[in-house]
């Protein structure tokens, strides 16, 4: 029998919780490991094509104001990548190159047909692509992994999802700056529409950058 006057507490019941008392988040997040280096390889992979396709159009685009800006937003989207790309070995021992795919056949679909405008007259076409249908869907799957997964766990990953998102929220503003100084007349309008339905469709079937997980 106990003594009545023992007030030694049992291991249990002095076991200090993981983080701060003001924390009430659980230790893992929402990704395992194999998830994790799914997704990232799925970034690098989509952040790499945007780079290759702001390049290339750097090159052919006739207005100097776009072709200036799309040059600064290539290199954002390079470094992007290489972010994703150190990331992978850290998270599973597999080489790179091996997680650097997209989501499946429908996002290969939709980078072909983002990419598809080339005569410099379809610089609206180029433009809606990019920031109003792709760079948005980066800032879903970026968000939300970065909503669900720790903090204790998986910090580098959260730190170079905040550099990507500031990237991506500044390029999305510019993206639609430069695409209201030229949407100026309906014909316009209607070739803006037209193609963003196109692309928004591919996209809604391959599910986001991800796929059908991208937000959840």
């Amino acid at each position: 029998m106990a003594d009545e006057h023992d007030t030694t507490e049992s291991p249990a019941s002095t076991a200090r919780a993981p983080f701060a008392p003001w924390d009430r988040r659980e230790l893992p997040g929402s990704f395992d490991v194999a998830e994790t280096a799914r997704r990232v390889g799925n970034y690098k992979w989509t952040e790499m094509k945007l780079f290759e396709a702001l390049g290339g159009w750097v090159a052919t685009v006739p207005e100097l104001d776009v072709k200036m800006r799309l040059g600064t937003h290539c290199y954002h989207h390079a470094w992007h990548a290489e972010l994703w790309h150190k990331r992978l070995p850290e998270l599973r021992e597999m080489k790179p190159e091996r997680l650097t795919v997209p989501a499946n056949e429908a996002m290969e679909r939709f980078i072909a047909a983002m990419t598809e405008p080339e005569a410099p007259e379809l610089t609206i076409e180029k433009l809606v692509g990019v920031y109003r249908v792709l760079i948005p869907r980066f800032v879903a799957a970026y968000t939300y992994h970065m909503n669900h997964t720790s903090e204790i766990t998986d910090a580098p990953t959260i730190r170079s999802l905040k550099h990507a998102l500031a990237d991506e929220y500044d390029d999305w503003r510019d993206g639609e700056m430069m695409l209201q100084s030229l949407i100026t007349t309906p014909e316009h309008v209607e070739r803006a529409a037209r193609h963003q339905a196109t692309l928004e469709s591919l996209m809604v079937e391959a599910g986001g950058i991800t796929g059908p997980g991208s937000i959840g």
